[in-house]
């Protein structure tokens, strides 16, 4: 009798089974890092913070920009006209040297005159100061030539090495001075292209030309003409290709300074927009 019957005994073991199936499905139902103690926390604010490699990469560009800035298309477009310019110099200092005839080749003192060349007595007299008058002549166009092409290659090149900076960085006077440089070369090598091959043109007309033409001619040296040489046409040639770049330079010269004016007023625009999302977010 004081047994309890076994029908309430299976019904409080059935029960407390069932309780403790609750207990431990509730225990697999936490999370696992209640479980797992020895995995470091989580800090979110380290999200927000770039790694290392991101910060230092702002150093590398900053190394490499002012060769990029430098071999911009402006930058190339300067560099190729001081080469052009560079070749017109060569050019004229050996036109010169080709058309003195006898008395350049006597100054270079490569070979002897009278060992080379059939002329003797009044005729090499004459060929000499025939030579020196058409040197004094020419005179003029290869001073000229040198100062000129001299003057526009170091100009040039100066502007080549103030291009390291972006162009939003850079002076407007500087791009102004730019751009004005390079219209006025254009134009100027074109006159001076003109005025070269009218100079010379006029003279090789001249009778000191003629006669020192014929003296030449009369012993075998038909290459002493007077039309205009291989190396004059070269001058021509060259002065010219120094105008076409320099054209292309003022194009490109005009759209990197609309590209400025145009990333100026978008950086005061954004600059203006920001105190006035400030008010509305305080109000």
């Amino acid at each position: 009798m004081s047994q309890p019957p076994r029908a309430h005994r299976a019904h409080r073991g059935e029960r407390n089974g069932d309780n403790r199936h609750y207990r431990d499905s509730h225990d697999d139902r936490r999370p696992s890092t209640d479980r797992s103690s020895s995995r470091p926390p989580y800090y979110p604010r380290e999200a927000d913070s770039p790694p290392k490699h991101a910060r230092e990469a702002p150093r590398v560009e900053h190394q490499q920009s002012k060769c990029t800035y430098i071999c911009s298309r402006r930058g190339i477009v300067l560099i190729c006209s001081v080469l052009t310019n560079s070749l017109v110099l060569i050019c004229v200092v050996a036109a010169q040297m080709v058309t003195s005839g006898m008395s350049s080749a006597a100054g270079l003192g490569g070979f002897n005159i009278n060992s080379n060349f059939n002329l003797q007595g009044t005729e090499l007299q004459k060929v000499r100061e025939l030579d020196m008058q058409y040197s004094q002549m020419r005179a003029p166009g290869i001073y000229g030539g040198i100062a000129f092409s001299l003057t526009l290659g170091v100009l040039s090149l100066l502007f080549v090495v103030s291009g390291s900076k972006p162009p939003h960085l850079m002076s407007k006077k500087l791009l102004y001075g730019a751009l004005v440089f390079q219209a006025l070369g254009a134009a100027a090598y074109v006159v001076a292209v003109g005025l070269y091959l009218h100079f010379i043109i006029g003279v090789n007309a001249t009778d000191v030309c003629q006669q020192r033409e014929r003296l030449y001619a009369r012993n075998g040296y038909t290459w002493m003409s007077c039309n205009v040489s291989g190396a004059d046409a070269a001058v021509a040639l060259f002065g010219l290709i120094t105008a076409i770049l320099y054209t292309a330079g003022t194009v490109l010269t005009i759209r990197t300074i609309r590209g400025v004016r145009r990333y100026l007023q978008e950086r005061k625009d954004r600059s203006r927009s920001r105190p006035m999302r400030a008010e509305i977010t305080s109000v």
